[in-house]
């Protein structure tokens, strides 16, 4: 274990490297300051080292494998027969746990996504309050619950993954017209934030192996495409988040 949390801790630090070179090159070549407070600052740096490096054991050693098990036991064909509500072998309702679960999946990962947290914090601060801080995370929580729930439809109905996206950015455009001109770059930025080290790879795994577990799909073509839906849903549910938020408060002020 100690083995591992060193190897991991060199990795870290090989990868954040280019970060470190970047910033104090451009604040010593071309600010031509001195940094200030640089004792907070490397202290700074050493924490986010072994933060990262925890982090990614854990994700490694206990995170990813159970997401792995779990895509398997639930998409496996014996389960779903056993649990189906439709007298036939592969319709889209027997895999109702299968939904369930990448909805919860979707929303945990999303709530425990450290760069939404960073991004929803430095948006309460830059707004002044005006952008709350939970309510953000969980509306974007919530576009990725409902778009890998509908991705894993999709890879059961075995429809082209264009026609959902498709309408889900013509969904964005029209959102984008009527939404609070405050809230749409951090819509948009929203649906970037949500894929990265936590979701991703149980996503993954989760569209693998339902994938792998449907007769007459392909894993490689039908397989992937949820990290997508991940990306595009919580465009729509934060805007749609500061509508219903807006049209509120006009209707307090109206009574």
């Amino acid at each position: 274990m100690i083995q591992e949390l060193i190897a991991t801790l060199l990795q870290t630090v090989r990868d954040v490297i280019p970060i470190v070179a970047i910033i104090f090159g451009f604040q010593f070549l071309v600010i031509r300051r001195p940094i200030a407070q640089p004792a907070r600052v490397i202290g700074g740096f050493i924490y986010v080292l072994l933060g990262l490096s925890l982090f990614l054991m854990g994700l490694e050693k206990a995170l990813f494998p159970l997401g792995r098990v779990m895509a398997t036991q639930l998409t496996d064909h014996a389960f779903v027969l056993s649990h189906q509500l439709v007298d036939l072998d592969f319709h889209w309702l027997n895999y109702y746990w299968v939904y369930l679960f990448a909805f919860a999946i979707g929303w945990a990962t999303t709530i425990a996504e450290p760069s939404l947290m960073a991004v929803a914090m430095k948006a309460n601060e830059v707004s002044g309050g005006a952008i709350g801080t939970t309510g953000l995370r969980h509306a974007v929580a919530l576009g990725v619950a409902v778009g890998i729930s509908l991705g894993c439809y999709r890879i059961v109905s075995g429809d082209p993954i264009h026609y959902y996206i498709i309408v889900g950015y013509i969904v964005v455009i029209i959102q984008t017209r009527f939404a609070p001109s405050l809230i749409v770059p951090l819509a948009y930025d929203s649906g970037g934030v949500t894929t990265s080290t936590v979701t991703v790879p149980l996503v993954a795994a989760l569209g693998l192996g339902l994938a792998e577990s449907v007769p007459g799909r392909n894993p490689l073509i039908d397989g992937f495409g949820l990290i997508a839906f991940a990306s595009l849903f919580p465009i729509i549910s934060v805007m749609a988040y500061a509508q219903l938020a807006e049209k509120f408060a006009f209707n307090r002020k109206k009574t």
